[in-house]
């Protein structure tokens, strides 16, 4: 488990490289944002209704609707549309999204090589886009009417991109080495 291991190891691990000398100040995570754009389907409400179900399925949450704020008529959107759902993940649930993210999904990505660290901005955050949602062991490939993609936020405290991707390095996540 993701958790144990960040409480057993990684804590210890990050205090020798960084020299931390409090325990809460070494970096964390604190929540994990998945979230899936319907700019395709705007109009096809039954659609959007299973692309929020299939968010539900994977995350083991209800998604929430993200309203437009305002009009922009070269995407033929109004103010107060549905352009999206999200679920946002904390405690339990968030590290065993991740655990599920690192073991099953990303192994199961077609010509997976590893992520960037060029995803890990200079906040700490990594961002993940995932283009098909069907790698996801809970969706069924029989009931399928549309494929889209979604992306992963994993936000941390970290004070640095360096900081954030020892850690990621730390929790499993493939990351490559940069050149």
């Amino acid at each position: 488990m993701i958790e144990e291991k960040y409480k057993k190891e990684i804590i210890s691990l990050m205090k020798e490289k960084f020299g931390y000398r409090n325990n809460l100040s070494i970096p964390k995570i604190r929540k994990v944002v998945v979230n899936v754009g319907v700019g395709s389907v705007l109009r096809d409400e039954q659609v959007q209704q299973l692309v929020a179900r299939d968010l539900a399925t994977i995350t083991g949450q209800k998604a929430v609707a993200t309203i437009a704020k305002r009009a922009i008529s070269a995407f033929k959107v109004r103010e107060g549309m549905v352009v999206g759902y999200k679920v946002t993940l904390r405690g339990k649930m968030m590290f065993d999204f991740i655990d599920r993210l690192i073991n099953v999904v990303l192994p199961r990505t077609r010509d997976f090589r590893g992520l960037e660290s060029k995803s890990v901005d200079k906040s700490g955050n990594l961002t993940i886009g995932i283009k098909e949602h069907i790698i996801f062991p809970e969706i069924s490939q029989e009931e399928i009417k549309k494929i889209f993609g979604l992306e992963v936020t994993i936000n941390t405290d970290a004070k640095s991109k360096e900081e954030a991707l020892e850690l990621f390095r730390l929790l499993g996540f493939p990351i490559k080495k940069d050149k």
